[in-house]
């Protein structure tokens, strides 16, 4: 989907470096007193477009709902991204936590809905406690070495030959010349590999752990389901990452396609309409958590 074909209400957000984050918000005809405000954090190279079912039903169901364009991608890209600077972090860091910040402003409690990279973004965050509760779908920590055989060559692949000579001739990753989304930022592509290099992501890299002992500050209840199909994100790469929010209560689910009856997943189809069932585990247990005081932290199960 082109994201300029986003309904919804259009918003402009600054982060806090100043930069302007495009974002849509989708108000429930019949807002829920007891609804919280919720979030969507995408994945990389995921346009807020691809979000406006979920985003739909959601605010169907009362939830006050917000999508947004990390910087670099969609409504919130520069005319050109050759010779755009930024840092991989700041999605997180910078852009949800505006996202969080404006729809924290009016008193309700928050609850994020993250995709892939939006999972890992939860760490990142200036104030995780500004946050409620966390539903991923699909985050994990990016090793080939957790990739089907197939799938691990041709992410090798892509990492070692394809992308140097894309980027090296464009001055960023072409990467919807490959049909994966949209074109990537020079430096969101080359720490990204760089932390795929890594069974535990960047929780494996030495420079990194400033930033990954602040993953101790998320105290918020997450679930992380992961199909077995997602070839890029399998539950085994979901572990591996998601134990490094130790300090938050984590419960793990695995999603099987042949019998869940919604069909194939990979890493995108938790937000298709046939992964409408699984939309509404998430809003389910939003709404349980609201309605019970937050439980102590436990470990990764």
């Amino acid at each position: 989907m082109n994201p300029t074909d986003t309904p919804g209400e259009r918003l402009t957000l600054l982060a806090a470096d100043g930069y302007a984050i495009a974002a849509t918000r989708y108000r429930p005809a019949q807002p829920h007193p007891r609804r919280p405000a919720l979030v969507v954090a995408g994945a990389t190279a995921v346009p807020q477009g691809f979000y406006r079912r979920f985003a739909e039903h959601a605010a169907a169901r009362g939830y006050d709902t917000l999508t947004l364009d990390y910087r670099g991608i969609g409504l919130s890209a520069p005319d050109t991204l050759k010779g755009f600077r930024m840092d991989y972090l700041d999605w997180g860091r910078l852009d949800l936590a505006a996202g969080v910040a404006a729809m924290q402003k009016e008193g309700r409690p928050v609850v994020l809905v993250g995709h892939s990279y939006g999972g890992h973004a939860l760490g990142l965050l200036p104030d995780p406690s500004q946050v409620t509760a966390a539903w991923t779908f699909a985050t994990g920590a990016g090793w080939h070495g957790w990739m089907p055989p197939l799938e691990r060559l041709r992410v090798l692949f892509m990492w070692r030959v394809l992308g140097p000579l894309m980027t090296r001739r464009a001055g960023y990753l072409p990467w919807s010349k490959l049909g994966m989304g949209e074109d990537l930022p020079l430096d969101v592509y080359r720490q990204w590999r760089d932390w795929c290099r890594h069974p535990r992501y960047f929780f494996d890299d030495p420079a990194m752990k400033p930033v990954t002992e602040r993953f101790d500050a998320v105290r918020f209840p997450i679930v992380a389901v992961n199909a077995l199909d997602d070839a890029w994100a399998p539950p085994a790469s979901r572990d591996a990452f998601m134990a490094g929010y130790r300090q938050a209560p984590v419960r793990t689910v695995t999603v099987d396609p042949r019998g869940s009856g919604i069909g194939p997943v990979g890493h995108m189809g938790y937000f298709r309409p046939q992964a409408r069932a699984l939309w509404n585990d998430a809003l389910d247990w939003f709404d349980g958590v609201l309605a019970q005081p937050r439980q102590p932290a436990q470990a990764v199960s």
